[in-house]
């Protein structure tokens, strides 16, 4: 298991590395078929939207356009080849994960490396957005009457899915294997029975909705087709989610994490091209308000039960698809977190292997962009293909280093035509899509990779004050003082002495005292209980004009080091700790007011004394004699 130092700043411990021998926290962790369906959703269910991203765009050339789509569909298939090939060798070579972030780290530098994890942090929350929306979307294709309560239909879509992960990704992967079998052989099902068509057997759900081919195109040019390969490459959008989650598989990791890669390769290069293939064959036009894939759905196997089955199918993988982010983005963090470029909070797991802190911090990001885009699906689709691109483009520039220095020329010189492919579709979607809001992904990666740095500057000034990397000097005793805040007499008085004079050479217990009739009356009873008692510890009486508790005991305590500057001074602070959580509320949270002021404004060690209360039992309210 991965562990971070309790310092801030502190170096990481690495993992071990991938031996094949059994390991205990395995049970945890993912089977290749459990892989294949906690982290290919994205893109599996990116067949529901990447052909329908080619048409939309060839749809600007009218017909004759269309005629382009399977040709377009080859060429992002022959590309998905190049990706899934590059990233098996990245799982190889990268077994602790991180995908393009430790590609481009290493092979092309530590800023390089940054630009790649901020690409993914924007993919995978981007991605949680998008195949939400496009699921709901698939929904409301099927019964209209739900679009108006889209948004609320997506935010109920992504809770449901954050509670599952919260459980564990293995648990999430058993979940979800089932409908991402029902979707795999529902599509493969449509595209047979579509092939032996002669011709669409229903048009009813584009019916009463406008077309959005042009009538007065004629030609198609390069950009145009350029642009409908770039936009049609949402669809390759996950390929790189395996490789970058290599640690979740059960070992060997790295064979698992390859078969799980080579498998998602293969399904969903089948699936896009008979996808593509009933398009031309159907003659299919883009309509608003209804998905190409419910055309196809409707063309190939009727408007029927069957076409309600294909849609609720889609619905479900497209909403589920979100769970790639879940089961990628939480480990890229903790690597992120490993190497200080995000807090250290961020590498912890939970018993179930989960990174809660990261699944949370992916939920609320996720909901803030449902939010801003209403529920619409073709606002985020071209913000999210960007930094997929970025992504890509990266690892493949580091991958033809990789091979060059293995002395692989020819493996160097399939991934740099890769590279130069993403790159090139990268820049086409930024310059298209500029002004419908990927000026925003322009801002945003930059502002990530900041934050990176002034969170790994931030982790850089602590380890240099903690001495990190140092031998300390040897360790040595000073006097210590222990001062105890108290307030009355109790129990809890008690408690809270007899661990002060366990821990200190000196202990002194302060009040404070205020100047009003009733205080200066409670003040002389104190007073007195307590020379009664005797405990053989002086109570200090700290006089304050103002409310307050948190100041006048601060103050003394900068008294102490300003008259013994080599004395160790503890605050202890005594605290009751109810029976039940609800009596929470009855507390004055004295201590905590207390514990900020003095942690604020003095150097002295902190100790909150927790006094438990137990429930009374039922004997205590027995009657005399029972």
């Amino acid at each position: 298991m991965t562990t971070v130092s309790e310092h801030p700043g502190a170096p990481a411990i690495e993992e071990p590395p991938d031996t094949g021998a059994a390991d205990p926290g395995d049970r945890h962790r993912l089977t290749a078929l459990q892989g294949l369906a906690a982290l290919s959703l994205d893109a599996m269910a990116s067949v529901a939207y990447g052909p329908e991203a080619i048409v939309l765009v060839l749809a600007a050339a009218g017909g004759h356009g269309l005629g382009f789509t399977l040709p377009v569909t080859l060429a992002i298939a022959a590309l998905l080849a190049v990706l899934v090939a590059s990233y098996r060798q990245v799982i190889a070579a990268f077994p602790d994960g991180g995908g393009s972030y430790a590609a481009a780290k290493t092979h092309l530098g530590r800023r390089s490396g940054l630009v790649a994890a901020a690409s993914l942090v924007l993919d995978y929350v981007l991605n949680v957005a998008v195949a939400v929306t496009a699921g709901v979307a698939a929904l409301t294709s099927a019964f209209p009457e739900l679009y108006g309560d889209r948004l609320v239909l997506c935010l109920g879509v992504l809770v449901v899915i954050t509670a599952v992960n919260l459980r564990g990704i293995v648990d999430s992967a058993r979940v979800f294997i089932a409908p991402t079998a029902v979707f795999i052989g529902a599509i493969l099902t449509m595209v047979t029975v579509g092939l032996f068509r002669d011709g669409p057997v229903s048009a009813a759900a584009a019916q009463g909705h406008a077309s959005v081919l042009s009538d007065n195109a004629t030609t198609v040019g390069a950009l145009l087709l350029l642009k409908a390969f770039a936009s049609g490459c949402s669809a390759l959008t996950g390929v790189e989610a395996i490789a970058n989650a290599v640690p979740s598989f059960r070992t060997p990791r790295v064979r698992r994490a390859q078969h799980a890669e080579v498998a998602l390769g293969a399904l969903l290069g089948v699936m896009l091209i008979g996808l593509s293939v009933l398009i031309s064959r159907f003659g299919l036009q883009p309509v608003e308000g209804v998905t190409v894939l419910a055309q196809l759905t409707d063309a190939s196997l009727g408007h029927n039960w069957a076409f309600y089955v294909v849609q609720f199918a889609t619905m479900i993988l497209l909403a589920l698809s979100a769970n790639t982010s879940f089961g990628g983005l939480p480990v890229l963090m903790s690597l992120l977190a490993r190497d200080n470029y995000l807090p250290h909070v961020f590498a912890l797991k939970a018993d179930r292997q989960v990174h809660r802190h990261g699944v949370l911090a992916l939920a609320v990001a996720g909901a803030a962009l449902l939010v801003f885009s209403g529920g619409d699906t073709n606002t985020l689709v071209p913000l999210f293909a960007i930094g997929v691109f970025i992504g890509f483009t990266l690892c493949q520039t580091g991958m033809v280093i990789h091979w060059r220095k293995a002395g692989k020329p020819a493996k160097a010189l399939l991934n740099g035509f890769g590279a130069v492919l993403t790159g090139i579709c990268a820049i086409v979607v930024t310059a298209t899509k500029f002004t419908e809001g990927a000026w925003l992904i322009v801002l945003a990666l930059p502002a990530i990779v900041l934050v990176f740095e002034l969170v790994h500057r931030a982790y850089g000034r602590i380890g240099e004050d903690l001495g990190l990397g140092r031998v300390p000097e040897p360790p040595h005793r000073d006097h210590s003082l222990v001062i105890v805040p108290v307030s009355g007499l109790s129990r809890l008085t008690c408690e809270a002495l007899n661990a002060a004079v366990s821990l200190g050479d000196e202990v002194r217990a302060v009040t404070v005292t205020y100047a009003d009739a009733e205080d200066r009356a409670a003040t002389a009873a104190l007073r007195r209980d307590w020379e009664l008692w005797n405990p053989g510890v002086d109570l200090v009486e700290l006089p304050s004009s103002a409310r307050t508790v948190g100041r006048p005991v601060a103050e003394y305590v900068r008294k102490v080091y300003q008259y013994h500057p080599t004395t160790r001074v503890t605050v202890l602070i005594p605290e009751v700790e109810p029976a039940h959580l609800w009596q929470r509320l009855l507390q004055n949270q004295r201590g905590a007011v207390l514990a900020h002021a003095v942690r604020r404004d003095t150097d002295a060690v902190i100790c909150r004394l927790r006094f438990r209360i137990a429930a009374r039992r039922r004997a205590d309210f027995s009657p005399s004699g029972a």
